[in-house]
């Protein structure tokens, strides 16, 4: 805990999480405070009656698991990396570690209602993509929170942090001012970032599970610093004796998507739910991040008037606030081949040709673990012996061989579900 730390918050994760005056009066903001009316799983309470924690929640657990993270990395800096190759000093540290624990609590303000169960109804940009919420995330540190982080006295007196110094390292941009210390970005947004560390522990312990508890303890005491052995590149990673724990971190993300984010009945939700907020907002979409105050008087409470003042005219609204969802009818494995997909094109063909309405569910789609790229060194977990880094994919071949998720789903309405049964026998 730093010594300007002095307010306190209990967390079911770790307890109680501490914060100084400066992050308090960030989240007193009404931008931050929105966070809290925005679930962290969407509709997902709907089949885990405990997932209703917010992604207020979620966001000062990252905070304190990156700070957690950075400590560890610092005491577990025995060659002297950090000092030796880019001359921190005490105070370089302290900064180093304010803008990682701001970079962390902030990373995900962006959010649409009902979290990431909206993004496929965010607007589209000058080139014709979706805004992600990291662009809206963007937007208000460098908009609505820009004053509050630039002009507090906290900051002026001890950092002169900017508000695009913490944008930069959420977005791991190099030509913003990270350069070599783009490798901090690992703790913000990797695969081996405290977001995921937080979100699958959090997440197990409200709905109830167990698939995404590691060990956290062990992954954070084991945490290192090393060089990428032809580029001599700083690399962030796991000491050689704990990779087994970064093997159960990926491992139990591949459980938590197939389990619990991928449920049959959390996936006919989250068409109801897409399919309900195209219906009652203004031209099917969410604000841009253009219009940014409009998209941040937004939360959860203000979808859910729209559902029940639609309740009579739309079957998605009902669908929901009845709880009389779509039925899963037909799926594939989780790793289709093409007869699989053969064989639901032909189930959904004779199910169609009787009348009866079919939704095809293909956007259960998971990549567990990344390789490196030849372009991009570092996207894996590196794992460091004797001050040079290898991928984790070097050690574990459960991770080397794991397999793309792209299980494919058919539902129907809830009253053809036995005449579509009895066509399939």
């Amino acid at each position: 805990m730093g010594e300007n730390e002095i307010y306190k918050v209990r967390d079911p994760i770790y307890g109680f999480i501490p914060f100084n005056e400066w992050e308090r009066d960030i989240i007193s903001h009404a931008a931050f405070q929105r966070l809290r009316r925005i679930k962290q799983l969407g509709t997902a309470d709907l089949v885990y009656p405990g997932a209703v924690h917010s992604r207020f929640e979620h966001s000062l657990g990252v905070m304190h698991l990156a700070t957690l993270m950075y400590e560890s990395i610092r005491k577990n800096d025995k060659n002297e990396i950090l000092k030796k190759k880019l001359h921190y000093r005490d105070p370089g540290f302290e900064r180093e570690r304010q803008l990682i624990r701001l970079s962390a609590l902030l990373h995900d303000i962006g959010h649409a209602p009902f979290s990431h169960a909206s993004e496929t109804i965010l607007p589209l940009n000058d080139r014709g993509e979706a805004y992600s919420h990291e662009d809206y995330t963007v937007a208000i540190i460098k908009g609505p929170l820009k004053s509050i982080i630039e002009t507090h006295p906290f900051n002026e007196r001890n950092y002169g942090i900017s508000a695009s110094d913490v944008a930069a390292l959420i977005e791991g941009n190099p030509s913003l001012g990270l350069g070599k210390r783009l490798f901090w970005k690992v703790l913000i947004s990797s695969q081996l970032d405290a977001d995921r560390g937080d979100y699958l522990l959090r997440d197990s312990y409200h709905a109830g599970v167990k698939y995404g508890v590691y060990d956290h303890l062990r992954l954070i005491n084991t945490l290192s610093l090393g060089m990428e052995p032809e580029s001599e590149e700083i690399v962030l990673g796991i000491d050689e004796t704990g990779w087994h724990v970064a093997e159960s971190l990926v491992i139990a993300r591949y459980q938590m998507f197939t389990q619990v984010y991928f449920h049959k009945t959390v996936r006919a939700y989250q068409y109801h739910l897409e399919e309900a907020m195209k219906a009652v907002l203004a031209a099917g979409k969410l604000p841009s991040p253009i219009e940014l105050d409009n998209f941040i008087k937004l939360d959860d409470t203000d979808i859910w008037k729209l559902f029940k003042d639609n309740y009579g005219s739309n079957f998605d609204c009902k669908s929901i606030l009845d709880r009389e969802h779509i039925r899963r009818i037909y799926h594939t494995p989780e790793t289709p081949t093409p007869e699989d997909e053969a064989a639901k094109d032909a189930i959904k063909q004779k199910l169609e040709a009787q009348g009866i309405w079919v939704y095809e569910d293909n956007k259960a789609k998971k990549s567990w673990y990344t390789l490196n790229k030849e372009e991009e060194k570092f996207t894996e977990i590196m794992i460091v012996k004797d001050g040079k880094a290898k991928p984790l994919s070097a050690y574990s071949l459960i991770v080397k061989n794991m397999k793309d998720i792209n299980q494919i789903r058919l539902y129907v309405k809830p009253e053809d579900r036995k005449k579509g049964e009895d066509l399939l026998k």
